[in-house]
């Protein structure tokens, strides 16, 4: 009796080990490094120099650009996305203005998150992120005078 007591509790405890373990994230997810490029993007338009003062515009930008980390954040997660992956940035190595700069990283991060998606609980949120991006590459644009 005692024995076969022993065999079950192992077996439950093997079971539970199992099923315990989730499978891995993969390597390197679009919404991440579409977060990464975004981070990118807002430090810029936030780190002016001198005391130059921030203009509504890139006030808007900044807040576009929060609203769609928020959407992409959620949307990472809900496709089981690691959110403490934060993969390298894309360099850019023109030399041009910081807000220049910005709205190649959200260009890019736009780039990253247009794939056809999988998932379809995430559907909506990337949807809704892209509109945030592009009301942030246009707020940004009007920041530099472009219309």
């Amino acid at each position: 009796m005692k024995f076969s007591m022993s065999i079950a509790v192992l077996a439950l405890a093997g079971l539970l080990s199992a099923c315990a373990s989730p499978p891995p994230p993969p390597q390197h997810p679009a919404y991440m490094h579409a977060l990464s490029d975004l981070r990118a993007a807002r430090w810029l338009i936030e780190h002016r120099p001198g005391n130059w003062a921030q203009t509504n515009d890139e006030v808007e930008a900044v807040r576009q650009i929060d609203a769609a980390i928020g959407d992409l954040k959620q949307a990472a997660y809900d496709d089981g996305k690691n959110l403490d992956y934060h993969p390298p940035v894309d360099e850019i190595n023109e030399r041009r203005g910081r807000l220049h700069r910005a709205i190649e990283y959200m260009r890019s991060a736009r780039h990253d998150i247009s794939a056809e998606e999988d998932n379809v609980w995430a559907i909506g949120l990337r949807n809704h992120a892209i509109g945030h991006i592009d009301g942030s590459i246009n707020a940004t644009k009007r920041a530099v005078g472009e219309s």
